[in-house]
C-alpha cells in the first residue's frame, strides 16, 4: 500500500469501470432515471414535474442541487419521492438501481431509503421495505453484484424509534442497517437516542449522516452518543485537523479517535460540492484524510442530483490528485471491510473479487 494517495499514470474512465467498486452511502430515491421518472409521473398522475422532456428534466435536477446548500440540495427529492408511492414504482426503481450500478462494475452496494416517505399512496412501512427488497432481488438477478438496503429516518421527524424497529424487523431481509438522514443543522442525532439505543440492544448496524453541513459537534455526538459504526460524509473532522509551524498535521482528540478507531468516512466529493461543504474537488479534504490514513471510502450520494456515478467520482480524484489503480484498490478494501454485511461474506469478496480484479487491471496493490 506504499503508492497509496501518490500519482499513478493515467487512468482511463473504461479502466475505471472494468475495476470492482464498492458503494456505502447512495440514496434510492436520489438516483432514478430522468426516463422513469416521467413514466411513473404519467402512471400515477403526479403532476408536479417542472418538465416532462428528459433531457430538460435531468439538466433541471443537476442544476436545482447545485445550490451549494444542502437545504435546497433537499428540495429536488419532492419529484422523486412523489413518484414512488407505489409497490410497483418502487420496485422499479430499485431493481433499476441495481442495474446502474452493476453496469458501473460495483460488485457490493448498500443504498439507503426512507420508508416514511413512500407512504402517501396508502402503504404500510412493511409493504415499503418488501417492495425496495424485492426490486433489488429483480435488479440484481444474473448481475454480478450483491445488494443490500439500510433504513433511513428523517431527523427533522419523529419517526426514528419506528423505523429502527423496522430495520431489524427485516435484518434478515437485506437491510443491514440504521440511518438518520435530511437537514442537520438544528436537528443533532441525539434527537433519536431512543432509536439509536433500540439499534444497539439488537446488535444491529448504525450509520449516521454526521459532518456534512455542520461541524465537529454534530460527529461527536453520533459516534459518542449515538453508537455510530460509520460516519455519512464525516468531510468537517477536518475541523478537527491543524498544521503546525513545521507543517505536520495535528490531530485533535476527534479527529485522533476517528482515525485511531478506523471510522469509517462515507465520502462523496462531487455531492459535496453542490451542498458547500468543499468548493472544489481539488480543495476537498479527501485527499488530506487519505494523506493521512483515515478509513476513507469513496461514493456517489446521489447519483441523479449530481450527475455522477462510482466510475465518475474516481475520474474526478485521478485529474485532481493524480490518484490510479493502486488508490482505487485501496479506497475499495477501505469500504468493503467496512460494509454491514457479516464478515465471512465481506472477506469473500475482498478476496475473490476486488483483490483479483485489480490484479488482472495491472494494480501492484
Amino acid at each position: 500500500m506504499s503508492g497509496v494517495g501518490r500519482p499513478e499514470p493515467g487512468l482511463t474512465l473504461e479502466t475505471i469501470r472494468r475495476a470492482p467498486k464498492v458503494l456505502l452511502h447512495d440514496h434510492l430515491d436520489g438516483g432514478l432515471r430522468p426516463d422513469t421518472i416521467i413514466e411513473l409521473a404519467a402512471e400515477s398522475g403526479y403532476d408536479e414535474l417542472p418538465t416532462t422532456d428528459r433531457d430538460d428534466l435531468a439538466r433541471w435536477f443537476t442544476e436545482g442541487a447545485r445550490g451549494h446548500s444542502l437545504e435546497k440540495y433537499l428540495d429536488t427529492f419532492q419529484h422523486t419521492v412523489g413518484v414512488m408511492q407505489t409497490p410497483e414504482a418502487i420496485s422499479r426503481v430499485a431493481a433499476e438501481c441495481a442495474e446502474d450500478l452493476a453496469a458501473d462494475g460495483i460488485v457490493y452496494a448498500e443504498v439507503r431509503f426512507a420508508p416514511e416517505l413512500h407512504l402517501a399512496g396508502g402503504l404500510t412501512l412493511d409493504e415499503v421495505v418488501d417492495a425496495v427488497v424485492a426490486g433489488f432481488a429483480e435488479g440484481s438477478r444474473d448481475r454480478p453484484i450483491v445488494m443490500r438496503g439500510l433504513l433511513s429516518a428523517m431527523r427533522q421527524q419523529a419517526h426514528s424509534t419506528e423505523i429502527a424497529e423496522l430495520a431489524v424487523r427485516h435484518r434478515h431481509a437485506g437491510i443491514v442497517g440504521f440511518d438518520i438522514a435530511g437537514p442537520e443543522e438544528g436537528f443533532p442525532p441525539t434527537r433519536h437516542l431512543d432509536a439509536f439505543q433500540l439499534v444497539m440492544r439488537e446488535n444491529f448496524h448504525i450509520t449516521i449522516h454526521a459532518g456534512e453541513a455542520f461541524g465537529l459537534p454534530s460527529i461527536w455526538k453520533a459516534l459518542q452518543f449515538c453508537g455510530a459504526e460509520r460516519l455519512g460524509h464525516g468531510v468537517r473532522i477536518v475541523d478537527d485537523i491543524t498544521v503546525g509551524v513545521d507543517g505536520a498535521p495535528r490531530l485533535g482528540s476527534l479527529a485522533a479517535f476517528v482515525r485511531d478507531r478506523r471510522v469509517p468516512l462515507e465520502m462523496c466529493p462531487t455531492s459535496n460540492l453542490h451542498t458547500g461543504a468543499a468548493p472544489s474537488i481539488e480543495e476537498h479534504p479527501i485527499r488530506q484524510l487519505v494523506d493521512l490514513r483515515f478509513r476513507v471510502t469513496v461514493n456517489t450520494d446521489n447519483r441523479l442530483m449530481s450527475d455522477v456515478d462510482l466510475s465518475h467520482e474516481f475520474v474526478a480524484l485521478h485529474e485532481a490528485f493524480g490518484w490510479g489503480l493502486d488508490t482505487m484498490r485501496w479506497l475499495t478494501i477501505n469500504a468493503m471491510k467496512s460494509a454491514f454485511d457479516p464478515f465471512d461474506e465481506r472477506l469473500a469478496i475482498i478476496n475473490d473479487v476486488i483483490k483479483p480484479g485489480y490484479e488482472a487491471l495491472g494494480a501492484t496493490g
